[in-house]
């Protein structure tokens, strides 16, 4: 049963996938998190696992970076292994001069400068939305653990180096909390085949304030983002 992209068996993968876009983030949440996890993928490096958490199967997939990428591993995920839930684990540019380093978002909404929209043909602005359930799983589990987390709208862009260094600024003037680059890719292939799917995203620099995690900081370091998505992950899998 495997796919171009990823090389597993029905039955390999949980219902239920963590996915960050790192695949040493993704090593990193199966060894320190998961028990037994067996790697069920590597094509590519992208690197996927399979283990337990709490006693339930979950899996741990990456994805890249970007909507291309996400889309890929989404839509087979949803698709060709019978996964339910996508909860995206990932890193974020705050917009907001609330936002630290290392605070939590949900994404609720993901707001985008893409097209991707586009070929599923619908006639006007179809809105990225996450999964009630996922959103609600994962603002229990934060406030369980005594977290605090920021819930809102981000921009998922298609630009990482933009051509106006200033252009944030009219994102952030209508409240978006952050920017990232796979959220609203996902929540549309989720909509699409009536799946669950949710962003968590760390804030690992500021557009305004200028700071920034190192690279080493961003791999391993995001722990109450990855323990809010676990608990979130774990939460679900009764309703399936």
């Amino acid at each position: 049963m495997s796919t171009v992209h990823i090389n597993a068996e029905k039955g390999d993968i949980a219902k239920t996938v963590l996915m960050p876009g790192d695949p040493l983030r993704a090593k990193f949440i199966a060894e320190e998190f998961l028990q037994e996890p067996v790697c069920y993928n590597s094509v590519r490096g992208a690197l996927g696992y399979t283990g337990t958490y709490r006693g339930r199967k979950i899996s741990v997939q990456a994805s890249g970076m970007g909507m291309p990428s996400i889309g890929i591993y989404a839509q087979e995920l949803f698709t060709q292994f019978d996964v339910e839930n996508i909860i995206r684990v990932g890193s974020c540019g705050a917009l907001q001069p609330e936002l630290d380093l290392m605070d939590v978002i949900l994404a609720a909404s993901a707001s985008t400068d893409s097209n991707w929209a586009y070929h599923y043909g619908v006639p006007g602005i179809l809105a990225p939305t996450a999964d009630f359930d996922l959103l609600f799983a994962a603002k229990k589990a934060a406030q369980e653990k005594g977290i605090e987390v920021k819930t809102g709208n981000v921009l998922c862009s298609d630009v990482f180096y933009y051509d106006d260094p200033q252009i944030w600024k009219k994102w952030a003037k209508m409240g978006v909390l952050g920017i990232e680059m796979e959220s609203a890719a996902l929540y549309l292939i989720a909509a699409r085949y009536r799946k669950r799917a949710l962003t968590i995203l760390t804030v690992s620099d500021s557009f305004v304030k200028e700071t920034k995690l190192t690279s080493q900081e961003r791999q391993t370091s995001l722990l109450n983002m990855i323990q809010i998505g676990l608990d979130a992950a774990w939460d679900i899998q009764a309703k399936d």
